[in-house]
């Protein structure tokens, strides 16, 4: 499991963040990966006990690289390459119960009314 060289888009494949290396590369690129505070290059070459900040979807996630390993693997074998801090762990919960709580809450009547399409328009015109 342990390698002792294994690029970054290639850990976070093994990892399992990302379902394609190529995915990972993307990513990366697209600045959804950081290192201290800085963008990471997919070619950088990641120790044990370095810190990383995911992002994937609507999650981010801060994770400590606990091993370095190339190959992909089931699940249970990829969550033992890395550890989440207990903060991230809690401000992603948190940040999933208020997109739950904001899901819940939008509601509306449906279409508006033809009157209330005319009041819309109006109130339109009315900044323009």
């Amino acid at each position: 499991m342990a390698e002792e060289k294994v690029r970054l888009d290639k850990w976070l494949w093994a990892a399992r963040f990302y379902k394609t290396r190529n995915l990972a590369k993307e990513a990366i690129e697209g600045g959804k990966v950081h290192h201290q505070g800085q963008r990471c290059k997919p070619a950088k070459t990641p120790s044990v006990g370095e810190e990383y900040v995911v992002r994937t979807g609507y999650d981010e996630r801060t994770v400590v690289v606990k091993a370095l390993s190339g190959v992909r693997r089931g699940a249970p074998e990829a969550q033992l390459l890395y550890q989440e801090t207990a903060e991230s762990i809690a401000k992603r919960e948190q940040a999933a119960n208020l997109r739950k709580a904001g899901a819940l809450g939008l509601q509306t009547d449906g279409r508006p009314t033809k009157k209330q399409r005319r009041q819309i328009q109006q109130f339109k015109d009315f900044f323009d």
